[in-house]
């Protein structure tokens, strides 16, 4: 795909990640789980964050014929599929209601989803597009 994204979807990602961000952390906020546990569960929605964004980098870059080191994309992987899995265990053995749980599921899933999608969207803003040539004159730093 060589065009840069729409407007409507780059407002509809940042909408999206906000979303997802704010009701998670208003969630937290007014939950009555102790500070610890709140600090737990904001600690791997960054942490998930973070990695979701990374790999999708890594992935693009791949893609687009950018050098990455097996090892990073492993760890990027890794990262992000052990954010999920943190979560769902933390959730797994909380004192929470079911219906809470499944919030917080669902508000972290959607603000990973948005993330890779505001990431993308920043990328392909940037580039101008997705392609190959674009990427090799990058003002972006390349992961290696």
């Amino acid at each position: 795909m060589n065009s840069k994204p729409s407007n409507a979807f780059i407002g509809a990602s940042w909408v999206a990640l906000l979303a997802g961000m704010v009701a998670y952390n208003v969630g937290l906020w007014n939950a009555t789980m102790p500070l610890n546990e709140k600090g737990y569960y904001f600690t791997i929605l960054l942490y998930g964050l973070f990695a979701a964004v990374s790999l999708q980098k890594t992935v693009r870059d791949q893609l687009e014929g950018i050098p990455i080191t097996n090892i990073y994309y492993g760890l990027c992987w890794f990262a992000t599929l052990s954010a999920v899995l943190l979560l769902t265990v933390g959730l797994w053995n909380a004192t929470l209601t079911l219906s809470e749980k499944g919030f917080y599921a669902m508000a972290f899933m959607l603000s990973l989803f948005a993330a890779i999608a505001v990431q993308k969207n920043t990328r392909d803003s940037r580039l101008g597009g997705s392609t190959a040539d674009t990427a090799a004159e990058s003002p972006l730093p390349r992961l290696e």
